[in-house]
C-alpha cells in the first residue's frame, strides 16, 4: 500500500465519523498536512501514518516533536490564509498493517 493509499483510507474513515474533507496533501515552504477536515466548527488537521506492523514503536512513534513543529508552522501558513481562526486541533491516523489494515485515531494527538 501507498503513502497515497493510506490517506485515501484515512480520509475515507474520518468522513465515516461526519469529518468534512477541506483540503488533501496541503503544502507549503513549512512543510505538508495529509489531511485538512472540518468537525463541526473546528479545523483538524490530520497527520497519516502506516506502517506494516508495531515493531520500534509502530506508527504513532514516528511522528516526531521535529515533524509535530513542521506541522505546526504548516498549520499556522493554512490558517494565516483564512480571515478568523476557527478552533483547531492535529489529529493522527495510524494504519498498521498491508492488507486490510487496522485504523487507529488518536484526536489531540499533540498540540502547542
Amino acid at each position: 500500500m501507498k503513502g497515497s493509499d493510506a490517506e485515501h483510507l484515512a480520509a475515507l474513515f474520518l468522513q465515516r465519523q461526519h469529518l468534512v474533507l477541506l483540503e488533501k496533501n496541503y503544502r507549503c515552504r513549512f512543510g505538508e498536512i495529509d489531511l485538512i477536515m472540518q468537525e463541526g466548527t473546528s479545523l483538524v488537521f490530520v497527520e497519516v501514518r502506516m506502517r506494516s506492523n508495531n515493531y520500534f514503536g509502530g506508527a504513532a512513534a514516528s511522528i516526531t516533536t521535529s515533524k509535530q513543529r513542521k506541522l505546526i508552522r504548516a498549520a499556522r501558513h493554512y490558517l494565516s490564509r483564512l480571515y478568523t481562526t476557527p478552533p483547531c486541533r492535529f489529529d493522527a491516523v495510524l494504519l498498521t498493517g498491508h492488507h486490510d489494515p487496522e485504523i487507529e485515531w488518536i484526536r489531540d494527538a499533540f498540540g502547542e
